[in-house]
């Protein structure tokens, strides 16, 4: 079950022009995204460890794309 709901998915996948979306779609998008969030918060979390702080910041996040895009 994802943590994203089916209509934010489905705008999102409209917003980028699709005209129609299949479910099996939107599960896939769903999957892919959290899979890259994970990644991300995983990455951001960690900068903010290695800055002594236990709360993730913004920075952290902005950062952590770099990393995980480029990793």
């Amino acid at each position: 079950m994802s943590e994203l709901s089916f209509a934010a998915l489905e705008r999102i996948m409209r917003k980028a022009g699709a005209q129609r979306v299949s479910a099996a779609a939107i599960e896939a998008l769903a999957q892919a995204l959290e899979e890259y969030g994970l990644a991300l918060s995983t990455e951001a979390a960690a900068l903010a460890r290695h800055a002594g702080r236990k709360t993730v910041k913004r920075e952290d996040v902005r950062l952590a794309t770099h990393h995980v895009k480029s990793g």
